[in-house]
């Protein structure tokens, strides 16, 4: 078997075997396949595409190129959730113990931010002391104490994947939908979990931009997920304007306390809960959303969902008292309030632009060498329908670098769009995706 005539095949729009594949993942992976021809192929893909025989077929070799967690000691359904990256979404902070709060093993495995979007373990990272290097024995034995761990992602789950996406990425190869897919299942599949609830996104915060997009992304994941033995399901999400106020990693982590201390809601509180219940069912610990929601929002109202957080932290050799007094988690020494000009309403906060304001003061990585300083970021003081008068605070920007501030300003005035008239917020969950197809909401 020889690399050229995979490229070829796949040149002429062929079917690769799997064989094929499992060959090209594995030479690749091992050095044995130089990277420009996996470059001249994955290009090759992008135009051709794959189907979903041979998207499976890519998930699983990749997935196979590593370690594959055995979580069978760890006792009940095992839950995970992945989102396709957002800006302001901490979801994973509030659902993680409010699902643990409630009686559901959450082992969760999660990646660092690149760009706009906040990886979790950034975010946790913020909280002085919070190790997310735990070993495999670690994890798990927190997890049946505790029903909750995380855990960063190391270089033994699915090596295959890292090193392609680092080729996809300078090829402009990423946005093609099942390298898309295989990236993202190949990571999810090797980390474990009995069941897999999928966060898939859309807007201008989000990978995919329309909705047809996303649900096409998320049919595909699910399907390999069911594929592969793993009860998969994704929920179809806005994020044209962040799901937050806040947007930074310390600024997301008091953000998250303040819900689950019931002392704020909106969007990232409804949001959570909705991906919580399906988690809840998933797990088998509730027979259907309403009274799983039920349980989840008395655990919020008796702050049983904060005190497993405070716990969690505990864990896994977090300072606590920043938990108890948010107010000790770092801060940029510097605040800029960004006002209107204008009175109306906000007819648009663009995510994307909102993301990359935090970007520039220091919140995200422009590449994986970046430092993130964790006291960055913005809170939006409006959202979209809101009334704005002239002069009122639409964003506070915190920075440490007053180089930055100009660029950060500009981005975030160009992000808020403000007029006479006024409009209502879109629609938080459009749709599902389960075994059982489609449903749009």
């Amino acid at each position: 078997m020889r690399i050229y005539d995979i490229i070829i095949k796949k040149r002429e729009g062929d079917e690769l075997t799997d064989s094929e594949i499992e060959y090209f993942v594995n030479g690749f992976t091992n050095d044995q396949i130089p990277d420009y021809q996996i470059s001249a192929l994955l290009m090759c893909i992008y135009f051709n595409g794959l189907n979903m025989r041979e998207t499976v077929s890519l998930t699983k070799a990749m997935m196979n190129s590593g370690e594959i967690m055995d979580l069978s000691a760890i006792k009940g359904i095992i839950t995970d959730k992945h989102s396709t990256g957002g800006v302001g979404d901490t979801t994973t902070i509030i659902l993680a113990p409010l699902l643990a709060s409630c009686g559901v093993p959450v082992a969760k495995m999660s990646g660092r931010g690149l760009g706009h979007t906040g990886g979790t373990i950034d975010k946790m990272e913020s909280i002085e002391g919070f190790k997310t290097n735990l070993s495999k024995d670690e994890f798990v034995e927190n997890v049946n104490k505790y029903k909750i761990a995380l855990a960063g992602q190391t270089g033994k789950i699915a090596p295959a994947d890292k090193k392609i996406y680092a080729l996809r990425d300078v090829t402009a190869t990423v946005d093609q939908v099942s390298l898309i897919a295989s990236s993202i299942m190949s990571k999810k599949l090797a980390a474990g979990s009995d069941a897999i609830l999928l966060d898939v996104k859309f807007g201008s915060g989000a990978f995919m931009k329309t909705q047809e997009e996303a649900f096409e992304l998320a049919k595909i994941m699910v399907d390999i997920g069911n594929d592969m033995g793993r009860h998969t399901k994704a929920l179809i999400t806005n994020m044209d304007e962040p799901l937050g106020s806040s947007v930074g990693n310390a600024l997301e982590v008091r953000e998250a306390i303040r819900v689950l201390r019931g002392e704020s809601g909106g969007a990232l509180l409804s949001l959570s809960i909705h991906l919580a219940a399906e988690m809840m069912i998933m797990a088998k610990e509730a027979e259907d959303t309403k009274s799983a929601m039920k349980r989840l929002t008395e655990s919020i109202d008796t702050r049983k969902a904060y005190d497993k957080f405070v716990e969690f932290v505990f864990a896994q050799g977090g300072n606590t008292d920043m938990i108890k007094n948010p107010e000790l988690l770092p801060v940029g020494k510097y605040k800029y309030e960004v006002r209107s000009s204008i009175e109306g309403h906000v007819n648009k906060i663009d995510a994307s632009m909102i993301g990359q304001a935090a970007l520039i003061v220091g919140a995200g990585r422009e590449n994986k060498e970046s430092k993130i300083d964790p006291g960055v970021g913005l809170i939006l003081h409006k959202r979209v329908g809101d009334h704005v008068d002239k002069d009122e605070i639409l964003a506070e920007i915190y920075f440490n670098d007053k180089s930055r501030l100009d660029d950060a300003v500009k981005k975030v005035f160009d992000a808020i769009k403000i007029s006479n008239a006024k409009i209502s917020a879109g629609k938080l969950i459009l749709g599902q995706v389960s075994k059982d197809g489609i449903e749009r909401f």
